[in-house]
């Protein structure tokens, strides 16, 4: 009886080739022997996906049916094993295979069908610089240093002796891989996984460099001057690309992130862009009048207190702030006035109040 794959994977026989690989993702990470599912439904879901997930195989299942199944619809006994593995009747296509699970690809040892001798990258370092408050505003320029993981000058990152002979790792043949075949509940499955011998690189040499022991990096220290852009704030981060620890064997190194600290400043908080301060005024200030002389991230400028302020009130200098980071111009600075109550007058001053009746 043939099988109806459509059904299998649960699709009408117009989806598209997309709703075809939706669904069986979907089923397959469900009835995964791994999860707890069944081994034999996922056989099941896996032929069905090797033929409408292909489309010459899936046009070829389409035009003959059951003779598709018994191999008898031109000669598609021949290319049902194509770009596949066959073992115990299970035929798995490793690269579909791979792009559907990802990590079970990587357990089985196939990863997707997509290996590399590329070794990871360096490890990414995070490093806390303090600035005092005036040079997160505008900022500045700043040294650091550190002691990381650079590559080896003296074998330039290969882990070989200069002079050395180096050659194709005769176990893996040059390809840092090697094979095997294991008997799952799945059947007989084919495993890739690295080469002891020459750990991946498919080269080995004859002797280790000798300052490095043939990691291809060395321990250093190191200076760099680092550009603060002006309006940063507490807690943000600069990253410095391919700053952070070299990588094994020439590979990318990885990135430095400079966590910024900001001092606090005696008179001035920062809100975002802005700049917030606080200024006592006397009650002659504030029913008169006058001009104080204001601190401010620009330095001292003159505010003029107009006659009959009240406390509380809040005064703005416009684009007196801060710059921002990631636009233009500067924030504000705002200025908030407390008029001071006197205790403790005299007779006379209080008699000078009563009079006044104000």
């Amino acid at each position: 009886m043939a099988k109806d794959y459509y059904n299998t994977l649960g699709v009408e026989k117009g989806a598209s080739q997309d709703e075809v690989k939706a669904a069986f993702r979907k089923k397959a990470h469900e009835h995964h022997p791994d999860k707890g599912g069944d081994a034999e439904k996922f056989k099941e879901l896996n032929e069905a996906y090797q033929v409408l997930g292909n489309p010459q195989k899936r046009q070829q299942y389409d035009q003959f049916g059951s003779a598709y199944q018994n191999g008898q619809a031109g000669g598609a006994g021949g290319w049902q094993n194509a770009g596949g593995f066959s073992g115990g009747g299970f035929n798995m296509d490793f690269e579909d295979f791979g792009d559907m699970f990802g990590g079970f690809g990587d357990i089985f040892g196939f990863g997707g069908g997509r290996q590399s001798h590329e070794q990871a990258r360096g490890r990414d370092l995070e490093m806390t610089i303090t600035l005092d408050f005036m040079e997160a505003v505008f900022g500045t320029e700043k040294e650091v240093s550190f002691a990381k993981n650079v590559t080896c000058k003296h074998c330039h990152g290969n882990g070989a002796e200069p002079g050395s002979k180096i050659e194709n790792c005769k176990t893996c043949s040059g390809s840092g891989r090697i094979s095997r075949v294991q008997r799952t509940i799945l059947g007989n499955i084919q495993t890739q996984s690295s080469c002891p011998d020459c750990g991946g690189e498919g080269k080995i040499f004859t002797q280790k460099c000798s300052k490095c022991g043939g990691a291809g990096l060395e321990r250093d220290n190191v200076k760099l001057k680092v550009k603060v852009p002006a309006g940063i704030d507490e807690g943000e981060s600069i990253r410095l690309s391919n700053q952070g620890e070299a990588g094994k064997k020439n590979a990318p190194a990885g990135d430095l992130y400079l966590r910024i600290r900001i001092q606090s400043h005696k008179n001035l908080k920062r809100e975002g862009y802005d700049i917030k301060s606080e200024e006592v005024i006397s009650i002659k200030q504030a029913v008169l009048g006058d001009k104080l002389d204001i601190e401010t991230v620009d330095g001292a400028l003159t505010l003029k207190i107009p006659e009959g302020t009240q406390s509380g009130t809040i005064f703005k200098l416009k684009e007196k702030g801060i710059t921002r980071l990631r636009g233009r111009g500067r924030g504000d600075h705002y200025i908030k006035v407390t008029v001071k109550i006197p205790s403790g007058l005299s007779r006379q001053k209080k008699k000078i109040l009563e009079d006044l009746d104000i």
